[in-house]
């Protein structure tokens, strides 16, 4: 293993952590299970989520009430983590995406930089 590929492997560790650390902060919950990949300038989080309860048991009701709900909740979960983010590992972030499927519970995140990722190890 060369020093790319287990400084890269210690990356994608932290990054895990601090995803979590974020996810813990704001929905006192961390997440089930977690995939991180890193892409040129992209950093791909592929999570397991277990949705609250009471967001579960609305769905069924008001579907709506909960898709603005899940939107506000991305929304407050994004801007957490670009300044986790920035403050801990000095990216330079373009923009984060992320979409969450509350029948499967599974997210998706996506962070586009300025630079390589590679340029941070």
């Amino acid at each position: 293993m060369n020093r790319t590929e287990k400084s890269m492997g210690d990356l994608k560790q932290a990054l895990s952590r601090e995803y979590n650390q974020v996810n813990k902060r704001l929905f006192d919950a961390g997440v089930r299970k977690q995939q991180v990949d890193c892409i040129g300038n992209k950093i791909v989080f592929t999570t397991l989520h277990k949705r609250v309860y009471a967001m579960r048991t609305i769905d069924g009701k008001n579907r709506e009430l909960t898709r603005t709900l899940d939107v506000m909740l991305i929304d407050e979960f994004k801007q957490h983590l670009r300044k986790h983010f920035t403050a801990t590992f000095g990216f330079s972030i373009v923009s984060i995406f992320k979409d969450y499927d509350p029948h499967t519970e599974l997210a998706a995140t996506v962070i586009i930089l300025e630079e390589d990722v590679e340029v941070y190890l």
